[in-house]
């Protein structure tokens, strides 16, 4: 059975940082991109930020851009947030996923095919 197991999120004050992990297992899926997704109650699940098989091409969200990092240990099956001047508005539950078509990353989460159960991530002010 295929699964996405996300770690790391917490409750952190503005301004820190944490870093998320998200583990596959049953399956590989080195040859596919991988994405992070978040979602607040009541709104729309949106795009966070994407990654290429090979962790050479990477995507973000406007709103994330140049404080998130994404990267990938093939060796470990493991995909990574990293969250650094975290702010209350990106309080939210965060979801990774896989996309086994393509090689290269995409932001419309209709395109991929496994997703982890989600791990809070909430932001003091």
């Amino acid at each position: 059975q295929v699964q996405l197991v996300e770690s790391g999120g917490g409750l952190v004050q503005a301004g820190g940082s944490l870093r998320l992990s998200c583990t596959a297992s049953g399956r590989t899926f080195s040859s596919g991109a991988m994405g992070w997704f978040r979602q607040v109650p009541g709104k729309e699940r949106e795009f966070v930020a994407a990654i290429s098989w090979n962790g050479g091409t990477t995507k973000y969200a406007y709103s994330v851009k140049g404080r998130f990092t994404i990267s990938r240990d093939h060796a470990k099956n493991t995909v990574y947030l990293q969250m650094n001047s975290l702010k209350p508005e990106d309080t939210a539950v965060y979801y990774c996923a896989a996309d086994l078509n393509r090689g290269y990353p995409v932001v419309d989460q209709r395109d991929y095919s496994y997703w982890g159960q989600g791990t809070q991530v909430t932001v003091s002010s």
